[in-house]
């Protein structure tokens, strides 16, 4: 069983995945997990499926979750059902991960006590995860000065205009910052959470817990939060969601717009718009992602030497591969393949 890492290394933002190690930790990481009143039970619900549940007959390794509140007493739902937190403030002691899963009211100021209490637990060296307006109380903890991050489209302007400080992107999933992560609203959470599970124990636990979920087992970070404009219909989205399976098992070709475009019987200019209408993103950027996730998978999964992973996820030359893998995550595939390994 691969085991989760305590202290994973600073990625770049919105990296389409970060770096896992292996070190085997002598108890489970510990995942704090904050609930308030009149909180939304899907929000809560998130990171305790994905992190709270032992799902160690797919080598998902164990984590320690705590739910934890500001206040005392039973805790109303969006729902109309109340839960109760087992765990004041006080349990985010030790926690390796504390994860702010949304917030009531945008325009409401969290607790003082809250606010301190996730002070005390990065600076104590846990990873901050503000999902959805879960980032409003990271940014009101002044955690998120200078720091790049995100929360629902739907807030955006707000947010922006609150916290002039945080270099905010309203546009993508989520950002990955190292030791603070934020996402946008509802299923980016998800994608949020599965990020950071990959991160800390690899993908083969990410990819097991997505299964399971049955949900998409990587959705890179830079993709748009939502399209304006509606999807394609069948015909076209069928083609291009065929075309996408095909690309991702012929990585190793020598791809370009042209080529694309051609075998979607599309013009340029209409694969280029339908493709990001249907991915959120561009061509290029699509195309690097995958090719990187298929090197992480190569890299923490086989013995390969670096060139063959190269050319098997389409960067052809291992020079090429190491610089797109050290701009993406800050560090060389041979660091990732021993940080991965514990060796």
């Amino acid at each position: 069983m691969t085991a989760c890492a305590r202290s994973p290394l600073k990625s770049r933002a919105a990296a389409p995945d970060t770096r896992p190690a292996p070190a085997a930790p002598a108890a489970p990481l510990r995942v704090a997990v904050i609930a308030f009143d009149r909180m939304s039970p899907f929000h809560l619900s998130v990171p305790c499926v994905v992190f709270g549940e032992d799902r160690g007959e797919g080598g998902v390794p164990p984590f320690e979750l705590v739910v934890c509140s500001a206040q005392d007493g039973a805790l109303a739902t969006t729902a109309g059902f109340t839960i109760g937190a087992p765990h004041g403030l006080e349990g985010l002691r030790g926690a390796d991960v504390v994860v702010v899963p949304s917030w009531r009211d945008m325009h409401e100021a969290p607790p003082v006590a809250l606010c301190e209490a996730l002070r005390q637990a990065h600076a104590s060296g846990a990873i901050l995860v503000g999902l959805c307006l879960g980032a409003y109380v990271l940014a009101h903890a002044g955690l998120l000065d200078g720091r790049p991050a995100t929360t629902h489209w739907a807030a955006a302007d707000d947010f922006a205009q609150r916290f002039p400080a945080v270099r905010f992107d309203p546009d993508v999933l989520y950002i990955d910052d190292g030791d603070l992560l934020t996402s946008a609203g509802t299923a980016a959470g998800l994608d949020c959470c599965l990020h950071l599970m990959r991160r800390l124990c690899g993908s083969n636990a990410a990819n097991y817990v997505a299964r399971r979920l049955v949900v998409p087992p990587h959705r890179q970070g830079n993709q748009a939060q939502f399209v304006k404009q509606p999807l394609a219909g069948p015909g076209r989205g069928d083609r291009l969601s065929g075309l996408l399976d095909w690309i991702r098992a012929h990585l190793d070709a020598p791809h370009t717009l042209d080529s694309l475009a051609g075998r979607a019987l599309m013009s340029r200019r209409t694969f280029t718009r339908q493709f990001r209408l249907t991915t959120g993103s561009t061509v290029s950027a699509w195309l690097l992602g995958e090719r990187l996730a298929r090197a992480q998978q190569l890299l923490e999964s086989s013995d390969q030497p670096i060139d063959a992973i190269a050319q098997r996820a389409g960067f052809g030359s291992a020079a090429s591969l190491r610089q797109h893998f050290v701009e993406a995550f800050r560090t060389s595939p041979s660091a990732w393949r021993r940080e991965f390994r514990g060796s």
